[in-house]
């Protein structure tokens, strides 16, 4: 499991009260079946610059943790995903938004480790760095082993419906973990956390 700080971002201090940690391919930018090789390759969703800034803009603090094999596979290197991560962080930032910490496993199945998703490594990494509540976080996925990550450490799950998250829904609905709800995409999650938050204000 690796950490990709950027610099001048800023880190939470204390108890962070609502956070949301992110998949990458497939719920941020476009998924490639070839994998996401090149900064030209790291396309954004249209809307998720936007929704990272409405989580942001809505008190919340956003970290990513991604599965990156194509590192362990010689696909790519770890300054080709420094480049799309960097990337990322700028249009995130031009939107509005931020991006507190990014976190990916550079691993195969092979490799055996603790942090490639569905293991919970990154997560419960993501948790400790940030003074989270597991049962309060949120972990938006577009796959079976993102929502089963989350699940393992008491977080809620939520499935978006980009990337491969229609074939999610349909090959593996039933094996989803018990609380999941299900977006349309990471807007249509960004919009319900902030309806969500400002709730008890429309008391």
């Amino acid at each position: 499991m690796s950490y990709n700080p950027i610099p001048d971002t800023p880190q939470p201090k204390g108890t962070v009260m609502k956070l949301i940690i992110l998949d990458r391919d497939g719920v941020i930018n476009q998924d490639r079946d070839d994998f996401v090789k090149s900064v030209d390759e790291w396309i954004p969703i249209e809307g998720s610059m936007d929704a990272v800034a409405f989580l942001t803009q809505a008190g919340c603090t956003v970290a990513v943790a991604t599965n990156q094999s194509g590192i362990g596979r010689k696909y790519f290197t770890v300054q080709d995903l420094t480049e799309m991560h960097a990337k990322m962080h700028r249009l995130v930032r031009q939107a509005g938004g931020e991006i507190n910490g990014i976190w990916f496993c550079p691993h195969t199945d092979a490799d055996g480790c603790g942090c490639r998703k569905p293991k919970p490594g990154m997560i419960e990494d993501i948790l400790e760095r940030f003074n989270a509540q597991a049962s309060e976080t949120w972990l938006v996925g577009d796959s079976l082993r993102d929502l089963q990550a989350i699940d393992a450490v008491g977080g809620k799950p939520a499935l978006v419906l980009t990337g491969k998250g229609k074939k999610t829904l349909s090959q593996h609905g039933h094996e989803l973990p018990e609380h999941t709800q299900v977006f349309d995409s990471l807007l249509d999650f960004s919009q319900y956390i902030m309806q969500e938050n400002a709730a008890p204000d429309a008391v």
